[in-house]
């Protein structure tokens, strides 16, 4: 067996069943699958073990929470092994796509096989607590093998690493998300000037996405996340045509709080005032990006 780290928060056993019912067709555009370990065993070289979360049981909230699709994200408890990803991609019936882990060494009939399995992006995390360091040319080593296939970049940072990140961001390839609002500090004002330096990245990087998504990880206040509302909102109304929703269940490396995901997607008419702005958020974004073949 493996052993969880000790102070690991398990996901919810039984989220409340939402007051708001997303639209037909809603996609939660950030989740992930853990294992089993026992099929699926977790890198060698990863920051912490999680508890089993699998596609069974992530599909399964899916239903429960009266969405239609996941987009499913590598974590970095699985290094740059996607065998459970890929599996859960297969598994889906096509109702889930996929954001991997790779290395700039990987072969292009790999990477095949990948987008075979429904496979659309690559993630490149910033975050030190979870990832060793990477020279910024190796991304873009990454960033030109997938760009064939149509592939965006996901990117994943703190606030306050911007500025370094920021060129780095503008060379790559083809649309960019950024996971998490960039993790905003919500204790400053929502017109102040660091997420104003975010917004204004934004503006002027018209490829540039963001998700508006884990209020559970930004928040001070604690539920029902009023501190964070206004910052997802403020996304949501700049940029209606880039931004992206999920649940990033099941929630790794929460240490406040396990957040219930009935009460995530409450929070969709909150940050998404408008029956059209909820349709962008929810299923004109993630199907433009992630099953363009249908929107066509």
């Amino acid at each position: 067996m493996t052993a969880v780290t000790p102070d690991y928060l398990p996901f919810h056993p039984d989220p409340k069943t939402p007051g708001f019912r997303p639209p037909a067709g809603a996609v939660d555009a950030h989740c992930h699958v853990f294992g089993p370990a026992a099929e699926f065993p977790f890198a060698p070289e990863r920051k912490y073990t999680p508890v089993d979360a699998s596609k069974d049981q992530l599909f399964a909230l899916r239903d429960h929470l009266g969405l239609s699709r996941n987009v499913i994200v590598q974590a970095t408890c699985h290094g740059r092994d996607n065998s459970a990803l890929i599996d859960a991609l297969r598994a889906s019936d096509g109702r889930a796509r996929g954001v991997a882990v790779v290395g700039p060494d990987i072969g292009d009939d790999e990477l095949d096989e990948m987008h075979a399995a429904g496979v659309r992006g690559v993630r490149f995390n910033f975050l030190k607590r979870l990832v060793d360091d990477t020279p910024h040319e190796v991304f873009e080593r990454i960033a030109a093998r997938v760009a064939r296939l149509g592939w965006h970049i996901v990117v994943y940072f703190e606030a306050e690493e911007l500025e370094t990140i920021a060129p780095l961001i503008a060379r790559l390839p083809g649309i960019v998300v950024v996971d998490h609002m960039g993790r905003p500090d919500v204790s400053q004002p929502v017109d102040g000037p660091e997420f104003a330096r975010f917004r204004d990245f934004m503006a002027a990087q018209p490829d540039l996405w963001v998700k508006v998504s884990c209020p559970e990880r930004l928040t001070l206040a604690g539920p029902p996340y009023d501190d964070v509302v206004p910052f997802a909102r403020r996304l949501v109304q700049d940029f209606p045509d880039r931004v992206l929703w999920g649940t990033d269940w099941p929630h790794p490396n929460m240490k406040s709080h396990m957040p219930d995901d009935g009460l995530l997607v409450d929070q969709i008419p909150r940050i998404a005032p408008t029956e059209e702005l909820r349709r962008k958020l929810l299923i004109d974004n993630p199907m433009r990006l992630y099953w363009p073949e249908e929107v066509a």
